[in-house]
């Protein structure tokens, strides 16, 4: 197992909360977590992000030792360069790269293997530079181009090359989703959204909703692709998908190459923000508000506190918000609630009926039944007796057969 030590620079006072995410994402890597030294920042240095002292500082620390050192921030292709140099050759990453292999590791769709590869490509492509000033010492001069400048030109051909099959590849398949949602639409099939921190329990709320069994695992990034499962509340059917997490300081473009995974929150009816009630809810709402404002999110939402059972126990329960809805997916604690505010929100989206189906035009209820949700049939020696449920957008087409709507 690999280990990795941890250089965690100290900017702000979110510094010691970035610290614990890093140790999580370490776990989630199926590394283990080797140490931390702490780097108070006042002047960023351009040539290693940190100062010579304390540079020098963490190589005395580490010689001798197997560990791989993570800069927990971003760093350009030449600090981590320098850094590596500096460490006396050891390998260094920064909290991008980690990210990217625990999404590397946790994709398993087609579409989002093809989004991970994108990604690692395009933050590759401009690190190259570092590789090619050392290989290109096999030749060079006025005039003359070494074999390691002829297989850096190769490499980057080979990646820009990559990169543009990876972006057709996934513009077709963002085609093929928005004609799904478009379908859907048309179709009258309103789209419940789970969306949040990563870790907070979206899957297991599908889970405890829809009575599906999606993976789930204590670490971050444990759901990568997208899921989707009917829900019913009150004889109505829902589509509840659940997202990839978000992060603090996910860098943009990391959220970009998943844009087509997360439009399904971006396009739908109600969006659940799920935040985790036992840790820094406030933290995690703020960090999912700001991500999915960024991506043009303007769907309603409801808060959703979940693992209030932890609260609980805890006496936290005071301090949360009045208007969450408090639940443990866990153990069931409020689901009935918040099934009941859903339904409340798109309740509007809806119209109830009592219907009369002649057995004589059965072919033609036939036709469209599917865009309705029976709660009852009676049968007559005349026809059926439906009470039903239809969006509001499909009302028109039972016109024939409506007796009542309420």
């Amino acid at each position: 197992m690999e280990n990795v030590y941890i250089l965690q620079p100290v900017i702000s006072d979110r510094s010691e909360a970035l610290h614990d995410e890093a140790v999580a994402l370490i776990e989630s890597a199926g590394a283990a977590y080797a140490g931390t030294m702490y780097a108070r920042i006042r002047e960023v240095n351009p040539a290693t992000y940190i100062g010579e002292g304390k540079l020098a500082e963490l190589c005395e620390r580490l010689r001798g030792l197997d560990v791989t050192v993570l800069f927990n921030g971003e760093l350009s292709p030449s600090q981590t360069v320098n850094l590596s140099e500096g460490l006396e050759g050891k390998k260094v990453i920064d909290r991008t790269t980690l990210i990217l292999d625990i999404f590397a590791l946790r994709a398993e769709s087609s579409e989002g293997k093809l989004q991970v590869e994108l990604a690692q490509l395009r933050y590759l492509y401009p690190r190259l530079k570092g590789k090619g000033s050392a290989l290109s010492r096999l030749g060079g001069g006025i005039g003359t181009r070494g074999p390691g400048e002829t297989q850096l030109e190769t490499d980057r051909r080979h990646i820009r090359s990559r990169i543009r099959s990876l972006e057709e590849k996934l513009g077709k398949t963002e085609k093929r989703r928005s004609l799904q949602t478009q379908r859907r639409q048309k179709d009258g099939v309103r789209t419940v959204a789970l969306v949040g921190y990563t870790n907070t329990g979206k899957s297991t709320l599908l889970n405890a909703l829809t009575g599906a069994d999606v993976f789930v695992k204590d670490a971050l990034f444990a759901t990568l692709d997208p899921t989707s499962r009917r829900l019913e509340i009150q004889g109505m059917q829902f589509l509840l998908v659940d997202t990839v997490g978000f992060l603090q300081d996910l860098p943009h473009h990391l959220i970009e190459a998943f844009r087509s995974t997360l439009e399904s929150a971006l396009h739908c009816d109600l969006s659940l923000i799920v935040c985790d009630a036992s840790a820094d809810y406030e933290t995690q709402f703020r960090t999912t508000m700001d991500t999915l404002t960024d991506l043009g999110f303007a769907a309603p939402y409801l808060l959703v506190m979940n693992k209030c059972d932890k609260a609980a126990a805890a006496g936290q329960m005071a301090a949360l918000p009045h208007d969450a809805v408090c639940i443990s997916a866990k153990t069931g604690m409020g689901l009935d609630r918040l099934k009941a505010d859903i339904f409340s929100r798109l309740r509007d989206r809806f119209v109830c009926v009592e219907l009369f189906v002649p057995y004589a035009h059965s072919a033609q209820y036939g036709a469209i039944r599917s865009l309705l949700s029976e709660r009852e049939i009676e049968y007559t020696e005349e026809g059926m007796k439906v009470q039903a449920v239809i969006p509001i957008e499909h009302a028109e087409k039972f016109r024939s057969f409506s007796q009542t709507a309420r």
